[in-house]
This record gives C-alpha cells, structure tokens and sequence, in this order.
C-alpha cells in the first residue's frame, strides 16, 4: 500500500551519546544502522569491539575486492569486461589499447563514462570533446559515439539500465554547491569534427537487450554540421568538484552525491580538508547501509580509510552487514589522522543488489575479507586481549 510515514519514535536507552558522529562515550565504537541510504531512520549503537573485527566468514555476503588493473584490453566499450549488474545498471571496466576504428551506440540506457586514465579526443553526433584523466562524460541513450584515444585508457562504464542520469537536488546548498552546472562542458561541433567526416567504411554497433547489431555505412555518420535543443553529451572533471565540508561533523557519503539514476547515484570523494574538531570522527563511521550495496572504485591519491588497496581497485560492500573503516584507520578514528585527504573516487551505491560478474581468477583479491581481521586488536572483548576490557 502507497503513502504513509515512517514508524518514529526517537529514545536513548543505556550509555549513548546524544549526537551522531561526534564524543563518542570513551572506548566505544558507533554504528548506524541506516534506512533509504542516509536519508531515512536511523538508529546509533554503541558497542564495545569494533563491529567489523571478526575472525571467520562464510557465505556470499562478504565485503569482496577487484584489481581491475589485470583485466585484459579489449577494441570495443561493448567488449569491457562486465565486473557487477543487476536490473538497473551494468558496471564495467573497459581497458583500450587507443583509436576506435567503429561507432558505438546504446540503445539499453544512458552511460557514464569515467576516463580513469589516458586522454584523446570523444566523438559523438553532438561534436568533439577532448577528454582526459578524471573526466566524466554522461552519454544518453541512443548517441553514437566513439573514442580516439592518444594511447592505452582505462574507464568505467556504468550504464543506467533502462533509465537516465539526471543532477541531484541539492537543497538548501543550493544549485551551484558542490559543482556549478556552468562546468559541464558539451561537444563541439570544431574543425577536428568536421576533419574526421567524409566518405569511408563506418561500423555502428548497436546494443540492445544485451545483444550487439551492426549496421554499415559508406561515410562516416557523424556528419552532424549544427544541432540546438537540451539534450546532450556532457562531460564533467573531478576537479571541478568542491565537496561540502564539516570540521565539526564526517558527513555521510550522500553529501558528495554528483549523478543519480532511478535505482542507484554516483557519488565522487574528491580533496578536502579532514575534520578537526577533538570531538569528531576523522574517518567513516561503522554502518549498516541496509537498502544499498555499496560500491568504491579508487581513482587516486591516498586512500585514508582503507588499506591495501591501489588506484584502479574497486571494492563492493553488500548491505546486510556493518561496514566502516579499515583496521589502519580505525587508530585515527579520533585523533592523529591526515590534516587534508588527497583521494579521488568515484562510489556506486545501488538500491537492489549486484551479481558479481564472472571474472579471471587473478582480478579478485580473495584476502579481503581477512583483511579486516587486524580491528581485533581494538577489541577488549577478544581472547587474545584479555578479553572483557571496558
């Protein structure tokens, strides 16, 4: 049945603090346990063991991580190696060796394409676009495009299965907070557009419901000579990204939101100072996201809040269990952190649930799970610390 409101009722039982995130009770660990993202109910534990310092798993619902550095190059976006899907968005990760020498066009959903690395030139029916590392080009349904890069590039490929990206509402912020729409950049149609047209043998693949269709064509069909309207290829750089800040408060991964589709958003964490009030978490808080998988893809700079992960990994959360900071940084949770966090990524959370893709035995690092296993030496409730501390 539709409408309605969420059950509240907001009561503190035992030794609790009366705000989120910040002065903890001393040698207490916080959890949220979170419906609708960060947006609907929520309620604060406070537990005496780190809720992630566990010593075995089993089953599927394991935090999992992927090297896609390993992958193999392929000519074509519709040969990227698929890594997660579902219903609503296909994520993959497309290694290219440079210059497409065919035309691509989607007719399942919008895509959103992240250069990870390398640089070249992106031609579509809307004009050229040069592009390069940290870009992100959002490509709607049904546009024909291609990719001349200048060498090797990697990127992602998050497809908005059947539906569209759109911008965020932004709320009291305001429209111009975190990017400005004005820093969306639109194709051109330049004189290295109209080079690029003329007669030749052009493919257009063509993908729909999963399936690939070729049509040939005798001249290049990006012959496009003016266009107007609102509806576009547009690219956006991670640089031109200026996060909301609290020094007071670590504010939840919703606040760095940059594109939303109808079941899942991307989130981008670009540099911004750390917290620095006493009080504050300097790192994430521990978290049941219960309505979202979660989903990390590590672009660059220094990852603050996980350990052994490089640039070009990506890490899959599912929701259904608690989740936060790894064992490394769990020891700055309060103090001695990084005054200024350097990190690119972009963040994929999905409202129903990702099927992990068959992938190369080497491109799943296996370990990560047991990665998290160094958060007993915070627990005082482990045997090999004595166990029932305070």
């Amino acid at each position: 049945m539709a409408g309605g409101t969420w059950i509240s009722f907001p009561h503190s039982e035992g030794e609790t603090n009366r705000r989120a995130h910040v002065q903890l009770p001393d040698g207490r660990f916080e959890r949220e346990l979170g419906r609708e993202g960060f947006f609907g109910p929520a309620a604060h534990m406070y537990h005496r063991n780190p809720p992630t310092a566990w010593t075995g798993w089993e089953g599927p619902l394991r935090p999992r991580a992927f090297d896609l550095n390993k992958l193999p190059a392929a000519a074509s976006p519709w040969e990227a190696r698929r890594v997660l899907h579902n219903a609503h968005v296909d994520y993959r990760f497309w290694r290219t060796d440079g210059r497409m020498d065919h035309l691509v066009r989607n007719g399942d959903g919008d895509d959103l394409l992240f250069l990870h690395r390398g640089q070249g030139d992106f031609f579509c029916d809307y004009g050229r676009l040069p592009v390069e590392q940290g870009d992100y080009v959002v490509i709607p349904r049904g546009t024909m495009w291609r990719l001349d890069a200048d060498g090797p590039a990697d990127a992602l490929l998050i497809e908005a299965t059947g539906g569209f990206y759109r911008l965020p509402e932004k709320g009291m912020v305001g429209r111009h907070a975190v990017f400005d729409p004005a820093a969306l950049i639109l194709p051109r149609i330049d004189e290295a557009f109209r080079a690029q047209q003329g007669p030749g043998t052009w493919q257009v693949r063509i993908k729909r419901r999963g399936a690939i269709s070729c049509a040939t064509f005798p001249f290049n069909p990006l012959d496009a000579v003016g266009w107007h309207g609102d509806l576009s290829v547009a690219k956006l750089n991670v640089r031109e990204i200026r996060p909301l800040m609290s020094h007071r408060y670590h504010l939840p991964p919703s606040a760095h939101t940059t594109f939303v589709a109808d079941r899942f958003v991307v989130c981008t964490f670009a540099p911004r100072p750390a917290e620095s009030d006493p009080e504050a978490l300097k790192v994430p808080f521990f978290h049941n996201n219960d309505d979202y998988d979660e989903v990390m893809f590590f672009h660059s700079g220094g990852f603050f809040s996980r350990d052994g992960i490089d640039a070009g990994m990506v890490t899959l959360h599912p929701c259904g269990f608690a989740h936060g900071p790894h064992p490394k940084a769990l020891s700055r949770m309060l103090s001695g952190g990084k005054a200024f966090l350097d990190e690119y990524a972009v963040m994929l959370d999905a409202r129903d649930a990702l099927d992990v893709a068959d992938l190369p035995e080497d491109i799943e690092w296996a370990g990560y799970v047991d990665s998290w296993r160094g958060g007993l030496a915070f627990a005082p409730d482990a045997p090999e610390n004595g166990g029932g501390g305070t």
